[in-house]
């Protein structure tokens, strides 16, 4: 198992490096000028000249980022379960839920910071708000898939409805719960960038706004490299709480890994 994850990690990588190579021989021998598209050494040779106030506003963005997903996975987590308690509350506040998707932040946002002022308070809703979605969707999904022939027997042997939970129904829907949470880790960095980029003093959308105002493309490029890169620290974190946590699930999708 362990060799065929490692085997896994190659190709993404090889396909990596190679647009990295076609990239920057395009940019050679097609004379491209750097504030149009920067080579990718130029945009790496940028962030190591500018590491040092890189790093602080990438501080920045992670604890905003980090507040906000934990307050929507809390969100998330509670109106799952109650959904789930609840049926008859579920027909009613599921299209509520779905419809505060259908909001665009970026006409949103203004309206929270004027309600809120501009602290971090605003910010992390934004946050919050994307986040919450996609555990509490997926959650109600994994409450959904229960085996039933495990939930008749032990409603037949007697079984609380609290014992039924939380031994029965929360297991099996762990598994959904971490799909939720991988989703909400890649959102979690956007939200915050999207976030910043109504009004902050630091930030990476702080950085990307002056950056691209002066037309440094570089700068933009290593902004966007730096966002990516904290948004895969975070799914790769989730991966490794899920092995830890669900080690059932994922010592199943090795099985069906092995069989192929």
């Amino acid at each position: 198992m362990r060799r065929i994850s490692s085997w896994s990690v190659i190709p993404p990588l090889l396909a990596i490096l190679a647009i990295l190579v076609v990239w920057q021989l395009a940019v050679s021998l097609f004379d491209i000028r750097d504030w149009v598209l920067p080579s990718p050494l130029q945009i790496i040779q940028e962030g190591m000249d500018i590491y040092p106030r890189l790093l602080g506003h990438g501080l920045a963005t992670i604890q905003i980022a980090l507040g906000g997903f934990a307050l929507g996975v809390g969100v998330g987590l509670l109106l799952a379960i109650l959904l789930h308690l609840m049926p008859r509350a579920k027909e009613s506040i599921y299209p509520l839920m779905v419809l505060s998707q259908n909001v665009p932040i970026i006409a949103l946002a203004p309206l929270l910071v004027l309600w809120f002022g501009f602290g971090t308070l605003p910010k992390i809703l934004i946050i919050t708000l994307v986040c919450f979605f996609p555990v509490a969707v997926s959650l109600i999904d994994g409450f959904r898939q229960t085996n039933p022939t495990l939930l008749n027997y032990m409603q037949m042997i007697g079984a609380s409805r609290r014992q039924i939970f939380f031994k029965l129904e929360w297991p099996s829907a762990l598994p959904y719960f971490f799909s939720g949470l991988k989703i909400s880790a890649t959102y979690s960095v956007m939200g915050a960038v999207i976030a910043e980029w109504l009004g902050a003093q630091e930030g990476l959308g702080v950085f990307m706004t002056v950056a691209s105002s002066a037309f440094r493309t570089d700068q933009v490029f290593v902004a966007i490299f730096v966002i990516m890169a904290i948004s895969l620290l975070l799914f790769g974190f989730i991966m490794l709480m899920e092995k830890w946590l669900v080690p059932w699930n994922t010592d199943r999708k090795g099985a069906d890994d092995d069989d192929e």
